[in-house]
């Protein structure tokens, strides 16, 4: 697959989850006004992971991706239906969130293990799973939370 690609990948995928968040944020009523803040985070993250991510491409002499990958499509789209059917409790909200927070860990995860990263696109890499990780645990025991709630 190659370094770039790979690094392409992660960079839609931030792309992707910075669109869903937003997305999310735009539909959270004010009962749930707390998860903005944190949403607002993991976005501006993956705008700063996506920035990271192309600066390596362009470093590399690689073609920078700008799109969102066609699983983001998707996901968005689910989001979108979801809002119609009125599906803006706490617990729908978070669900929706950490599917797409499983998705990047997946892909960060999937990415590391190729072992075909190096040096600078490595260690890159491999932070931003780190966090992304992080984002994960928070989103899903803010779920288990809402869920024990309802």
């Amino acid at each position: 697959m190659g370094s770039i690609a790979i690094l392409n990948d992660l960079t839609e995928i931030n792309n992707d989850r910075v669109a869903g968040f937003e997305k999310a944020l735009a539909d959270i009523n004010d009962e749930n006004v707390d998860l903005k803040a944190i949403f607002q985070r993991y976005s501006e993250q993956s705008r700063k992971f996506s920035q990271e991510l192309s600066a390596l491409v362009a470093s590399h002499g690689g073609d920078i991706e700008t799109g969102n990958s066609v699983a983001g499509t998707l996901h968005r789209a689910w989001i979108d239906v979801k809002s119609l059917f009125g599906g803006s409790d706490r617990v729908s909200i978070l669900n929706e969130a950490e599917r797409g927070e499983d998705a990047i860990k997946a892909a960060y995860k999937t990415a590391l293990e190729k072992g075909e990263l190096t040096g600078e696109a490595l260690s890159t890499v491999s932070k931003q799973a780190t966090e992304i990780n992080e984002g994960h645990d928070e989103i899903k025991a803010l779920r288990d939370a809402a869920r024990l709630v309802d």
